[in-house]
């Protein structure tokens, strides 16, 4: 059996979406989306709630946690954002790096306002980058 080539510029659906959207340009798909993104739950067992290109997650420590990803980045230089939920009476909670990237994963810390790491039940990474 001989492998082909299909070349095309746009994608474009049958009509079964609905909205305004109805083709998108090859070249957002591959250079302008998300190439992973996961949503977790960080307390008791820590599990991937939804996600793209996320394997699994590891529960490193109290408040940090590893999203690993499926297919591996190409290299270490791409772009990831993280956000953890809050919870009632506590300050506002945000979500930095805690490892240096790797092209098979990202660890997020997830902090109380300036004092403590925290599991969160809500937390979110977005990942942009070249797919290997």
């Amino acid at each position: 059996m001989a492998n082909g080539t299909i070349a095309f510029d746009t994608l474009q659906t049958s009509g079964q979406i609905t909205g305004t959207a109805k083709s998108v340009d090859t070249d957002y798909v591959v250079n302008g989306s998300n190439k992973a993104w996961g949503y977790l739950d960080g307390t008791g067992t820590v599990a991937i709630l939804n996600s793209l290109n996320v394997s699994s997650p590891t529960d490193v420590s109290a408040g940090v946690y590893e999203f690993n990803f499926t297919n591996n980045f190409e290299n270490i230089n791409f772009c990831w954002a993280g956000i953890c939920g809050s919870q009632a009476g506590t300050a506002a909670n945000m979500s930095t790096p805690g490892a240096a990237n790797t092209t098979s994963k990202v660890t997020c810390k997830n902090w109380v306002y300036n004092t403590a790491l925290v599991d969160r039940d809500t937390n979110n990474v977005i990942v942009n980058g070249d797919i290997a």
